[in-house]
């Protein structure tokens, strides 16, 4: 049985049988190699509960790689042994595969966490740590260790507290490389003012994005839990749907207050299989089946005419959430004027080659720093499709519009979270990021199915944002001004760069490095922000993704622009 297969049996089917499929498998240590599994606790939708657990005081993540085990007996040598690790937290892991004496209590170890194993943060090279014996189990072979010292708080005066340090500086050094480069710029301006003018206008619209996004604040949490309806359009996904309901149903949200509806959208690929496997462990989900598929659009309204509560909560069917996700989502709406809240979201298979990791550093600002520059202003101009709530009555209020949208007199099938952001922000409502609200999705591993993902965003991006062109000079004065820059500066990207990388060498015999410096210095912007909040080694991609974008997105665009008009989605199969 290959790795795939064994995660698809145990996990992605419903029942989370995670051991034994582990211990199946000889390939174990890449068990996990694109995202860690949390294991649930053995009591069925326990954090939902009013008098829910904390008896684990940090989240366990299953994992199947070796690890050095070293003790000394009371009368005897030194012994070394290697172990294979059946699940890890920050403050322990549960071995398994060698034999300590009863009398053994104190023990060291050595190991290094595969990455996709924990979260990003903890992949940091080899560990040494002393830890204690804490249970054993009743028919041996398996014990739980606990670190003397967790991770987290070791990481927290070491690793984590270098890197931040590296962060900031390198910050304020590129900032200010940059502002010396834009004062040449000014110097130099009438000698190329295309390429300086917009040059000065990225770095500023750039700039006041992080300006911005350091007034974010986080709303305070509610008194008292709303009901809501999770609604979960799916096609086509026999190999997340599983997992995705699971998550949804271990929310740290109350049983009495929460309803979850599942589309099956005409899937053909054993996804109504995989549906009813978890319906096993979890009856209360609701599905409704559609014959055939009809879209994302009427997936979302077919649960939005059953749901029953107040605030409809729409995710994907490859997003995966976190326990507390649901509740942080509501707190926003203690204002009665938020119409709207998206949450935050992250790249679940980071690891799985270089375009998922550059994806992660793009997906982890577009939120931190782009969403919460916007939500300052009450203005986010995209409710992500991963995880965004709306006020049931203000949704039933714009849905036959949103619905039956149409582009030169074809059904949109595509655009569905811009488009109805934009039906609400017309109407002068208020919508808003929540950082804390945190899921994770699949994002595309391989180049071909990216770019035809990346054209479907950016048509979708021209007609919306041109839509929305029409009433966006009514919000604030700063975000207005930000968004029409926001939609030119792209636009003549394609421009500028041609201009800059084969006319001006070409025809006026400058070099092009100042121009390359300049994104490179953009770019180390991003990627300092990624190491600063993430703590994460990854940062780096940060900069060869805006590379990727000046080489390679940037000239769809164009394309893009010019058959907007299309409906086709591109990445369906």
């Amino acid at each position: 049985m290959s790795t795939v297969d064994s995660i698809t049996r145990c996990e992605w089917g419903g029942f989370y049988s995670f051991v034994g499929a582990i211990m199946d498998e000889k390939n174990t240590t890449e068990l996990c190699a694109d995202y860690p599994v949390s294991k649930f606790d053995r009591r069925r939708r326990n954090l939902s509960r009013p008098n829910a657990s904390d008896r684990r005081q940090f989240k366990r993540y299953l994992g199947a790689f070796p690890v050095t085990v070293k003790y000394t007996p009371r009368e005897g040598v030194a012994q070394v042994m290697t172990a294979t690790v059946v699940d890890i937290s920050e403050g322990g892991v549960m071995l398994e595969g060698l034999e300590i004496p009863d009398g053994v209590s104190d023990v060291a170890l050595e190991f290094r966490v595969p990455p996709g194993v924990m979260p990003e943060q903890f992949v940091q090279g080899e560990w040494s740590c002393n830890a204690t014996v804490r249970y054993r189990h009743p028919a041996g072979n398996k014990y739980g260790i606990e670190f003397e010292e967790s991770l987290g708080v070791r990481l927290a005066r070491t690793t984590w507290a270098r890197l931040r340090w590296t962060a900031v500086l390198f910050f304020f050094f590129v900032i200010g490389i940059v502002l010396i480069m834009k004062y040449e710029n000014l110097y130099l301006f009438w000698l190329d003012v295309p390429i300086f003018l917009y040059s000065i206008l990225v770095a500023g619209y750039l700039v006041t994005r992080f300006v911005f996004a350091s007034f974010y604040r986080r709303h305070k949490p509610l008194k008292e839990l709303p009901k809501i309806t999770v609604i979960a359009p799916v096609f086509n996904e026999r190999e997340h749907v599983g997992r995705m309901i699971a998550q949804v149903m271990e929310s740290a949200y109350p049983v009495d207050l929460l309803q979850f509806i599942v589309i099956n959208d005409g899937s053909t690929d054993g996804t109504e299989k995989s549906i009813e496997e978890a319906r096993i462990k979890y009856p209360e989900v609701e599905v409704i089946t559609h014959a055939k598929s009809l879209g994302k659009r009427h997936g979302m309204s077919a649960g939005s005419e059953k749901a029953t509560g107040d605030f409809l909560v729409f995710i994907d069917s490859d997003s995966f959430l976190a326990p507390e996700a649901l509740r942080n989502l509501m707190k926003p709406f203690a204002d009665p004027e938020v119409a709207a809240v998206t949450g935050h979201c992250d790249v679940e298979n980071i690891w799985t080659n270089t375009l998922t990791r550059m994806q992660a550093v793009r997906y982890y600002v577009a939120f931190k720093v782009m969403k919460a520059a916007e939500s300052v202003f009450d203005s986010v101009t995209c409710l992500s499709g991963p995880l965004a709530a709306y006020r049931k009555d203000l949704f039933m209020s714009v849905r036959e519009e949103w619905l039956n949208q149409t582009f030169f007199g074809q059904p949109a099938t595509f655009g569905d979270d811009r488009s109805l952001t934009n039906s609400l922000l017309m109407r002068g409502h208020k919508v808003v990021y929540a950082d804390d609200a945190i899921t994770t999705t699949i994002v595309p591993d391989d180049h071909g199915t990216f770019l035809r993902q990346q054209m479907r965003w950016k048509r979708s991006w021209f007609r919306e944002t041109l839509r929305a062109c029409g009433f966006m000079w009514r919000r604030p004065p700063l975000m207005s001004l930000s968004f029409y820059l926001g939609f030119l500066l792209p636009l003549l990207g394609p421009f500028i760069v041609l201009r800059s990388l084969v006319y001006v060498p070409l025809v006026q015999h400058r070099s092009p490095i100042i121009y390359i410096l300049g994104v490179f210095l953009m770019s180390c912007l991003m990627s300092c922000t990624y190491l600063f909040l993430k703590r994460s080694r990854v940062w780096y991609y940060g900069i060869l993704f805006c590379f990727y974008y000046m080489f390679v997105l940037i000239w769809q665009l164009p394309w893009a622009v010019l058959t907007f008009s299309r409906t086709l989605w591109g990445t369906r199969n």
